[in-house]
Formats: structure tokens, C-alpha cells, sequence
């Protein structure tokens, strides 16, 4: 018996060094295929040029017109998926019946099952159309579309990490809210939301990660013009639609235009790091409290 504890021990850790490892070579690949991009362009025509155009005879490296365009799809995404979400996670704990809960919540999660290509095309041919009949200055690839789109799909993470939030606050707490005489919605949201605040907080940071993240809804839906811009209206290129647009292969490796995608990666991982730094934060000050 001991044997095998010990061995089951090693191999427990075994599995953790290789999440360990496979972190570090994801970091030293980036970092060290970065700072031979940054060789070639300087660090400050990266951060403050306004264009983006590696690919042209007249070359531009400037990062902030994919930055803008990452930023504002997902903002649109989460100006959707995090009131409904969390409405509807409230709905879920809270209110629906035991019947009804156990439809809804695996109907939302089949969202989050359809292949990301196929909400870009249902952006691209449906959602697209029907705006240009409310919009017609709205062009073929924007932001808004992919936008709204991304927002549902990031729904079912929301709502359902922020309902197992909810869920798990001691009924002791709701108890003492309707001792006092609270109604159930006072309850709701003067007691379970903030108890299950830090739990929700994650939800919004995961989700806010994803849709910066995604890559196939975006780069199919919202188009491969990088501009600097903040209006829905128009196309962008996100930071990780140009990593696929090179990726394709017509890019010789090696080349200036080839190591841009490990630059772009970088400040998306730069991002996404900076985020659940905060989530983290966030969520050992509340436990803390």
C-alpha cells in the first residue's frame, strides 16, 4: 500500500512538472523569437506607430491597430455576455424550478460545443445581414457582428461558472436575509451575488480572456484590416486573426514578417497574464475579507 501511494505521489508530480514545463517552453519560444523581432524593429516604433502593414513593401510595426481591434470586439462581447450571464445565473440558482434548470443549463452549454468556424460563418451570412438591414453604412466585415456573436458564445462560461458561484453560498445567508424581511429579490442581489462576488469576478475574467483569445469567429467575421479605430462599423484585424493570416503558410519562415506572429503572441499572452493576475488579486482579497 505504501508502494503505491508513493508511486501514484511521483506520478502526480510527474503530471505537474509537465504542465510546469510545457508553460516554460511555451514562454521561452515567445520570448526568445521576440527579442530577435526586436532586433530588427525598434521597441518603440512597436508600441507607438499607428500602422500595422508587415506585409507591404512600405512596412509599418506598429502593434496598436490589432490591439484596438481585439479590444473592441471583445468589449462588445462581454457588454453582452456579462449582464445576460450572470441575469441568467442568477435565474438558475435562484428561481427556476428543478425541472426547468435541468433543460436550461445543458441547453446553454451546448453553445459552448459549436465549433468556433461555424459561429464566425453564422456572424458573417446571418447576424451581418440583418444589421445592414437596421445599418445599412454597416460593411460586409466589422466588428460588431463578430462582436455580438462572441458574446453569446461566451455566455454559457459566464452563466455557468458564475451559477456554481451562486450556488454555493451557505443557505445559512439566505436564511438570515429573509429572517429580517427581505424579499427574495433583495435577497438575491443585497446577499448571494455579493457572497458569491469573487467566484463571480472569475467568471468575468475567464470569459474576458476567452474572447480576447478567440481567433476563427474573428478572423472569418470581422476582416483583416488593421485599423486603428473605434468604430463597430468598420473592419479590424485582431491579434489573433493575423497570427492565423500568416500561419497559413505563404510567410517564409524566418523572414521579419514570419516572427511579427511571435511578437503579436507575446503581447497577447502579456494580456491575457495581466488579467488573471487581477482575478487572482481580486479573489484573495475578497476571501481574505
Amino acid at each position: 500500500m505504501k508502494f503505491k501511494e508513493t508511486l501514484l505521489k511521483y506520478v502526480f508530480l510527474l503530471c505537474a512538472l509537465v504542465s510546469v514545463g510545457t508553460t516554460i517552453g511555451i514562454i521561452g519560444v515567445l520570448l526568445f523569437e521576440t527579442i530577435d523581432f526586436f532586433q530588427e524593429v525598434s521597441l518603440l516604433e512597436f508600441l507607438t506607430d499607428k500602422e500595422w502593414t508587415p506585409l507591404f513593401t512600405n512596412k509599418h510595426f506598429g502593434i496598436a491597430p490589432l490591439v484596438c481591434g481585439t479590444l473592441l470586439t471583445s468589449l462588445i462581447a462581454l457588454a453582452v455576455a456579462l449582464p445576460m450571464g450572470l441575469l441568467v445565473a442568477v435565474y438558475l440558482s435562484e428561481y427556476a424550478p428543478a425541472g426547468i434548470r435541468r433543460v436550461l443549463k445543458p441547453a446553454f452549454e451546448v453553445l459552448d460545443g459549436i465549433p468556433t468556424v461555424i459561429y464566425g460563418y453564422f456572424a458573417l451570412l446571418f447576424v451581418t445581414p440583418l444589421l445592414q438591414k437596421i445599418s445599412p453604412d454597416l460593411q460586409g466585415f466589422n466588428a460588431l457582428s463578430p462582436g455580438l456573436v462572441l458574446g453569446v458564445m461566451i455566455l454559457p462560461l459566464v452563466s455557468s461558472m458564475s451559477e456554481d458561484a451562486l450556488y454555493s453560498v451557505p443557505t445559512s445567508l439566505k436564511a438570515a436575509g429573509y429572517a429580517l424581511g427581505a424579499t427574495k429579490l433583495q435577497v438575491c442581489f443585497s446577499v448571494v451575488v455579493p457572497a458569491a462576488f469573487p467566484g463571480i469576478i472569475a467568471a468575468f475574467i475567464l470569459a474576458m480572456s476567452r474572447a480576447i483569445g478567440e481567433t476563427m469567429l474573428v478572423a472569418i467575421a470581422a476582416g483583416q484590416m488593421p485599423n486603428l479605430t473605434f468604430n463597430p462599423m468598420e473592419s479590424v484585424e485582431t491579434m489573433t486573426a493575423y497570427i492565423v493570416q500568416i500561419s497559413l503558410g505563404d510567410t517564409p519562415h524566418g523572414t521579419i514578417e514570419y516572427k511579427t506572429i511571435f511578437a503579436v503572441g507575446t503581447v497577447l499572452f502579456l494580456i491575457t497574464l495581466v488579467l488573471n493576475t487581477i482575478s487572482y488579486k481580486i479573489r484573495s482579497r475578497f476571501i481574505r475579507l
